[in-house]
C-alpha cells in the first residue's frame, strides 16, 4: 500500500448533510480523496454509503455541507455535471447497453465523425487501443453481453475514465465476480491508481477491501465512526466500527440455555445452498428454538433466507419438517410448510404503503387461503383489530394507510402479518432495524414470547448484542458460507465478532464450528 501523500486532498467533502422525509440519511460527514490512492468506503445498510456517493455524484444534492475538487468548491446538479468535473462511477450492475458493440458503449454520446456521419473504423480503432492500457485485447465490434461480467466492468471503468478522469467510484464491482475476475480487476484499479486517478471503492468483501484499499472509511447511522490508513487496522477494529461496539463491554454477556433438544428436531435441512449467493449448509431447528444469523452486510445472511423461504430456490440438499421432505421451490411452498418470512427492507419488500393496515395484515392469510375464498371484510377487520391490541400497533384505526405510520409500527404490521398465518417456523431478517427504542424493545419482547408459545424462529441482526438476548444459538455466515456455530455460553458477542474476523472459510456443516 503507498502512503497517503502529504499534499492537499483531490476531492473533499466537508460535513455534507442529507436528510429524506423521515430520515437523515447524512449527518455532517466528511471525506478526502488523494490522487493515487484507493479509498474504502465501508458500512453497513443504511450506513450513508450510497446517499454520499449520489451527493458526489450530483444524484442527489446536498442539504449542507461543501464539496471540493482540486480546492475549488463544485455543485454538481446531475451525474453529466459531476462528470464534467471528472468524477465517474460504476455500479455492481453494469450500467452500458448490452446489444450494442463495444466500441458503441465506449464512445457512447461522443461518436467520432466524418462527414456528419459516424466514423466508425476510427471509433473502433480509438475502442481498441482505450482497452489496450488496461491489459484487454478483445473484439470491440463484438455486442456488449458476448462477453463476461467482469470483463464488462472493465469495460464500464475505461468508458467512465474517458469521460471523468480524476475521480472513480467503484460501488461493488466485485459481487458478481470470481476470484480470478476480481484479480483482473484488481490489476485494472492498481493501473488506475498509477496513473493517479482518486479510486473509491466499495465492498462487502473485507479480504479484498485489504488487499486493495490505501484507507478506509467507514460509517454508521449516516454518520462519520473514523477513517484509517489500511495498514494501521486489523479485521476486529475494523467489525467494531461497522458494528458500534466494543468487545471489553460484552464479554458479560451470553445467550439463553437452549431448549430441550432430546427430541428430533422439527425442521432439518441439509446441503441447501444457491450457487453463486450461499454455499451448501446444514441446519437443524427445533420446536421453541431461536437461532440467530450473524455476519456482515453481503456475508449471506439475507441470502441464507431467501433460500430457506423459496425465493432464491436452492439448486441442491433437502429439507425435512417432523421427519417428511417438504419442497421448497417458491415462497408458496414455503407457506404451506408453516413458514412466515418479515424481509429486511420493510418499505420495498414487505408493505404495501397505499393500503390500509388492515389490508397487509391479512395479505399472507388470504394469499394462502387463494384469492377465490376471500376473507369478509368483518372478519378481516376482527384479525386486524386483534393484532393491533396484541402488538400495540399506534394507529388511530385499522383503516389508516400503513404507510402513515412510524417505522416501528410498519415493522409491527409486517409481524402481525404473518402470525395472523399461525406459522411454525418465522424467518425475521432485521425485525429491529430503523425504530425507535421502545418499538425495539417490544419486538424483542415480542421474539421471546413466541419462542415461549413454541414457535421456531430464525433471526438474522447486525445487532450482535441483541442476539445474545435472545438466541439459543447463533450461526456466522461469511464470504457467503456458514463458518461457524456458536451454542450456549459460547452465544457472545466476542465470539460472533472473532468469528466474523477471522480469515479463511470452512464451512459448517451438522457439526458445531467453534470460533
Amino acid at each position: 500500500m503507498t502512503a497517503v501523500p502529504d499534499r492537499p486532498p483531490l476531492l473533499r467533502a466537508e460535513h455534507v448533510s442529507k436528510s429524506f422525509p423521515g430520515t437523515k440519511a447524512l449527518d455532517g460527514v466528511s471525506l478526502a480523496l488523494h490522487a493515487g490512492e484507493v479509498h474504502a468506503l465501508l458500512g453497513e445498510n443504511g450506513a450513508g454509503k450510497s446517499t454520499l456517493i449520489k451527493c458526489l455524484t450530483g444524484a442527489y444534492r446536498r442539504d449542507l455541507g461543501d464539496i471540493l475538487l482540486d480546492g475549488q468548491s463544485i455543485d454538481p446538479r446531475n451525474t453529466l455535471e459531476a462528470q464534467k468535473h471528472g468524477i465517474g462511477t460504476v455500479y455492481q450492475e453494469v450500467n452500458l447497453l448490452p446489444n450494442l458493440s463495444v466500441a458503441e458503449n465506449l464512445f457512447l454520446g461522443h461518436q467520432p465523425t466524418r462527414f456528419g456521419m459516424i466514423a466508425t473504423r476510427r471509433m473502433n480503432a480509438g475502442a481498441a487501443a482505450m482497452l489496450q492500457e488496461y491489459g484487454l485485447s478483445i473484439d470491440v465490434t463484438r455486442t456488449l453481453d458476448t462477453y463476461s461480467v467482469a470483463v464488462q466492468q472493465v469495460i464500464a471503468i475505461a468508458r467512465a475514465v474517458s469521460l471523468s478522469g480524476k475521480v472513480l467510484i467503484l460501488d461493488e464491482p466485485t459481487a458478481s465476480l470470481d476470484q480470478q475476475e476480481v484479480q483482473m480487476l484488481f490489476a485494472v484499479v492498481r493501473r488506475l491508481k498509477e496513473r493517479g486517478l482518486a479510486i473509491v471503492f466499495i465492498s462487502h468483501f473485507l479480504d479484498q477491501v485489504f488487499a486493495i484499499s490505501d484507507r478506509i472509511t467507514v460509517l454508521r447511522n449516516g454518520r462519520l465512526v473514523g477513517t484509517e490508513p489500511t495498514a494501521n487496522i486489523d479485521r476486529v477494529k475494523l467489525i467494531n466500527m461497522m458494528l458500534g461496539r466494543e468487545l471489553a463491554e460484552e464479554t458479560r454477556k451470553t445467550g439463553r440455555a437452549g431448549p430441550v433438544h432430546d427430541q428430533a428436531p422439527k425442521y432439518v435441512f441439509r446441503h441447501m445452498g444457491r450457487r453463486g449467493r450461499i454455499e451448501p449448509f446444514d441446519l437443524d431447528i427445533h420446536r421453541g428454538e431461536v437461532v440467530g444469523i450473524a455476519g456482515l452486510l453481503g456475508s449471506g445472511r439475507t441470502e441464507t433466507a431467501e433460500v430457506l423461504f423459496g425465493i432464491t430456490p436452492s439448486d441442491s440438499g433437502e429439507a425435512t419438517r417432523d421427519g417428511k421432505t417438504i419442497p421448497l421451490a417458491s415462497p408458496r411452498d414455503a407457506v404451506a410448510a408453516g413458514f412466515g418470512f418479515s424481509p429486511e427492507d420493510r418499505k420495498s419488500h414487505g408493505i404495501i404503503a397505499e393500503l390500509s393496515v388492515r389490508e397487509n395484515i391479512v395479505l399472507a392469510l388470504q394469499a394462502r387461503i387463494g384469492w377465490a375464498r376471500r376473507i369478509p371484510t368483518r372478519q378481516q377487520k376482527a384479525i386486524a383489530d386483534d393484532f393491533i391490541r396484541r402488538l400495540d400497533i399506534r394507529t388511530s384505526d385499522a383503516e389508516k394507510p400503513v404507510g402513515q405510520l412510524s417505522g416501528g409500527n410498519q415493522q409491527k404490521v409486517m409481524l402481525a402479518r404473518w402470525l395472523a398465518t399461525n406459522p411454525e417456523f418465522l424467518i425475521l431478517d432485521e425485525p429491529t432495524r430503523g425504530i425507535d427504542v421502545g418499538a425495539h424493545a417490544e419486538i424483542i419482547r415480542l421474539i421471546e414470547d413466541l419462542c415461549a408459545e413454541g414457535m421456531s424462529l430464525l433471526v438474522i441482526s447486525s445487532e450482535l448484542d441483541e442476539l445474545v438476548v435472545y438466541s439459543h444459538r447463533v450461526i456466522v455466515v461469511r464470504d457467503r458460507r456458514h463458518v461457524a456455530e456458536l451454542v450456549g455460553e459460547d452465544v457472545t458477542s466476542d465470539r460472533m465478532v472473532a468469528a466474523i474476523a477471522a480469515q479463511g472459510a470452512s464451512p459448517a456443516g451438522s457439526e458445531d464450528v467453534r470460533a
